[in-house]
């Protein structure tokens, strides 16, 4: 990337009742520091907390989350 260049966007989409989706060039670190191994330049992390691959969604979202009421607009 030259100098002139802007960094590659990064974009977290929250999905209707479902997880994040994270699309762009990150890292992922857990509580302790260690780099959590994840392909691609796309990521779908659990928002409902039933996933049993968290921090990834396994699609048990799907079960009956509502999270509407989680995510607040700004104007």
């Amino acid at each position: 990337m030259s100098a002139g260049d802007a960094p590659p966007e990064v974009t977290i989409k929250v999905r209707r009742d479902g997880p994040l989706k994270v699309s762009g060039p990150v890292r992922l670190v857990d509580h302790d520091g260690l780099v959590i191994s994840a392909a691609g330049d796309e990521l779908v992390l659990c928002r409902c907390g039933r996933s049993a691959v968290k921090p990834f969604c396994d699609g048990s979202h799907r079960l009956g989350f509502d999270g509407t009421s989680a995510c607040p607009h700004s104007s």
